[in-house]
């Protein structure tokens, strides 16, 4: 494991399609570990389960608009390079690489913009949490934002776990 680092914390105001999150910042790790080997996606996935972040799938990005009510998510780069938007259409964009992880508070706002071939991302969850997929339609948002609210805080980090600065960050 790589010692502690600093992620880059943005926070993303409600933009009226997209709630994002009132209360916890996107965290964006810079080469939070090394993907190695022929499946760099197994190391991220190890690291993951290690520090209580359930992997879930391995893919790449939707290239809409989108936002997860029920559930905080790790998008972790095992291998490619993508730009991503966060926060919205009014938010900010992003180019992640081998290594890095992006964490997304419920309600974050996420698109891909673009990509390398080869792209592969690993997505994570905290325990117990089941995603769904909101895109801003104005008939979902009042269940959305209960939703947002009522998603607990992940016990650990997933690049860190029990002690990393997620935990600090987000309490």
């Amino acid at each position: 494991m790589i010692e502690h680092i600093e992620p880059l914390a943005v926070r993303f105001a409600d933009d009226g399609m997209i709630p994002n999150n009132p209360r916890f910042p996107v965290l964006i790790y810079v080469r939070a570990f090394s993907p190695v080997g022929s499946d760099p996606a197994a190391t991220v996935e190890k690291l993951l389960g290690e520090n209580r972040w359930t992997p879930q799938w391995r893919d790449g990005i939707y290239d809409f608009h989108h936002y997860h009510s029920t559930a905080h998510e790790t998008l972790a780069i095992a291998k490619g390079t993508v730009n991503v938007r966060l926060g919205g259409e009014r938010g900010e964009d992003f180019d992640l690489g081998p290594g890095d992880i992006a964490v997304l508070p419920a309600g974050t706002g996420h698109k891909r913009l673009s990509q390398s071939p080869g792209l592969l991302v690993v997505g994570a969850y905290p325990p117990g949490q089941q995603w769904d997929i909101m895109t801003g339609r104005p008939g979902e948002r009042p269940n959305a934002l209960r939703n947002i609210e009522s998603v607990p805080l992940p016990e650990s980090d997933p690049s860190f776990g029990a002690d990393g600065p997620l935990t600090r960050l987000w309490r």
